[in-house]
């Protein structure tokens, strides 16, 4: 098994994993104070937002590596497909 079969697997549990600590960052700050918690009643959503601002940049720089082997995982599932669609195509052309 090489070690792109589970690229994209393993990078949507890092940027998951990334998002989720974030999270829990976010929250701590905002309960002690040092953010503010939101406006009325928006706490979990002005949470959830902070965290997914923050989230994205971490996870761009983070995961170069593993979203790169996500998108050569991606690109050779395509070039099946598109192998498998033209050999199809092939035999429907012969049998005509």
């Amino acid at each position: 098994m090489s070690s792109k079969s589970h690229a994209t697997l393993r990078y949507t549990a890092m940027r998951a994993g990334i998002f989720a600590g974030c999270f829990v960052v976010v929250a701590v700050l905002a309960y002690v104070g040092i953010i503010p918690e939101g406006i009325g009643k928006s706490n979990p959503l002005w949470v959830v937002l902070i965290a997914l601002v923050i989230s994205a940049p971490l996870s761009f720089v983070l995961l170069r590596k593993q979203r790169d082997e996500m998108s050569a995982q991606l690109v050779d599932g395509v070039d099946r497909a598109k192998e498998r669609l033209a050999a199809n195509q092939g035999q429907e052309d012969g049998a005509a």
